[in-house]
C-alpha cells in the first residue's frame, strides 16, 4: 500500500504483552502529528494493556484530526479484540473490512 504524504507505518510485535506495552506507547508517541497506519498482521497474542494503549492512541489521533488505521490484522488480533469487546471496524482500512 503506497503511503500518503505525512503517513507513517508501524508494524506491531508478534507478542503484545505487559512487557511490550511501554515500548508500543513510546513508538506511538514518537509518531504523533503524523497519519498512522498499523500493520497488525504478525500479531500472535495481544494483552489488554496493549489494547488500551492502541485505543488511547486512536482516540488521541481522532482528537488531533489525523488518520489512525489498520492496514492488516491477523486472525489472532481480530479475535482477541472481539473477545474483549473492542470494536475496531471503524479503524480498519476499507480493503479489509468485512
Amino acid at each position: 500500500m503506497p503511503s500518503r504524504k505525512g503517513e507513517k507505518t508501524i508494524s506491531l510485535a508478534a507478542v503484545l504483552d505487559l512487557n511490550e506495552a511501554s515500548t508500543l506507547r513510546g513508538k506511538l508517541v514518537g509518531l504523533r502529528g503524523s497519519n498512522v497506519v498499523i500493520d497488525a498482521s504478525g500479531v500472535e497474542r495481544i494483552g489488554a494493556l496493549c489494547v488500551q494503549v492502541i485505543m488511547a492512541a486512536a482516540k488521541t489521533w481522532n482528537e488531533d484530526k489525523l488518520s489512525f488505521t489498520f492496514s492488516k490484522v491477523s486472525d489472532a488480533f481480530q479475535k482477541t479484540m472481539q473477545l474483549i469487546g473492542v470494536d475496531i471496524d471503524h479503524l480498519l482500512a476499507k480493503e479489509i473490512r468485512q
